[in-house]
């Protein structure tokens, strides 16, 4: 940055400021650990167990500590799109009411680990199911490295379980794809003819009430080339609808296109790794036992409920090391 030439390139100028505010970033969190650490343990040789300050000692080590684990998994993000945001697609599959109840969950167990971490979550679009739960829904979450967390839930999820719908109390397997699409910035340039978009408009749906449109607001958008369909009724209007649905459609087809680089790459690497959307990435079983296992990594736990509650970080850390390692 100190070179006089450097400012002559825009575009090197961008990548190599989001570098440095990247590694910047880590560098005083990690100095400001390093204070607290410090402070931690002068307070321990000074203190036992029977001072009052002693609960908040632990509070603190215990923070430290999970903060830790937070750099640890920071540091394996590896792609540009990381650092950013993320939009969040969940789609039932094969199986009616026991799959949008399925969905419904997912998003539970999702905007849980948003809120866990700070993330800012934006419903754009829900379909609700016939009788309970989700068809569909998409969200953009906005908030530092969202995508770079996010990008290993894509895939399919298995749920096994009696299903509460099921008046015989029988076991069923069930399916939802969860879709994650990096968001982009303004300045990206994502060519969109529109000879190649049909736009359609229709009534929001809902469960009545004050916040269900009674003009055809909302938006669906269909890019005829690639087949890729996005919609968005939850915005006041439809002028906002489809703007929100035109930039869901560009990050979606700029991320068509970086995983078709990634596969030419890994081609050309000789590498052989199944990064299909339609791969079944994880199973959570409710019956006759309780586990979540992902079968890309292996890691597992039997503790569902702390999954469910969106508690995925460890999840996630094991992917990403998987991922390093290729």
């Amino acid at each position: 940055m100190a070179e006089s030439s450097f400012w002559d390139s825009s575009s090197e100028q961008e990548d190599l400021l989001q570098d440095y505010k990247k590694h910047k970033n880590i560098l005083e969190a990690y100095r400001e650990l390093k204070n607290r650490l410090q402070d931690a343990e002068e307070l321990t040789d000074l203190m036992d167990q029977k001072d009052p300050e002693f609960e908040d000692l632990v509070r603190e080590v215990i923070e430290i500590s999970r903060i830790v684990d937070d750099l640890d998994i920071k540091l394996l993000f590896q792609d540009k799109e990381d650092q950013g945001d993320a939009i969040v697609t969940i789609h039932s599959g094969a199986g009616g009411t026991e799959s949008q109840d399925w969905v419904d969950m997912l998003f539970r167990l999702y905007t849980r680990f948003c809120e866990s971490r700070g993330f800012q979550v934006k419903v754009t679009d829900t379909l609700e199911g016939d009788e309970a739960g989700l068809k569909h829904a998409t969200f953009m979450v906005k908030g530092d490295y969202a995508y770079g967390y996010l990008k290993s839930e894509r895939g399919v999820h298995r749920l096994i379980r009696i299903s509460p719908f099921d008046s015989n109390k029988r076991r069923h397997t069930t399916f939802a794809l969860v879709e994650v699409t990096p968001d982009i910035d303004d300045d990206i340039e994502v060519d969109l003819s529109p000879t190649e978009l049909r736009i359609e408009t229709y009534r929001s749906g809902g469960a009545g009430g004050q916040h269900v449109n009674v003009t055809d607001s909302a938006v669906r958008i269909i890019h005829l080339p690639t087949g890729i369909t996005v919609q968005c009724q939850n915005e006041r209007s439809q002028h906002q609808n489809k703007a929100v649905a035109l930039h869901i459609l560009k990050a979606r087809i700029y991320e068509r296109m970086l995983t078709e680089q990634r596969e030419r790459l890994q081609e050309k690497k000789g590498e052989l790794k199944d990064i299909a959307w339609g791969s079944q990435i994880r199973t959570y079983v409710f019956h006759p036992y309780t586990m979540v296992k992902d079968h890309r990594t292996g890691h597992e736990t039997g503790n569902l409920q702390r999954v469910m509650d969106g508690n995925i970080s460890d999840f996630i850390e094991a992917y990403l090391k998987k991922e390093r390692s290729l």
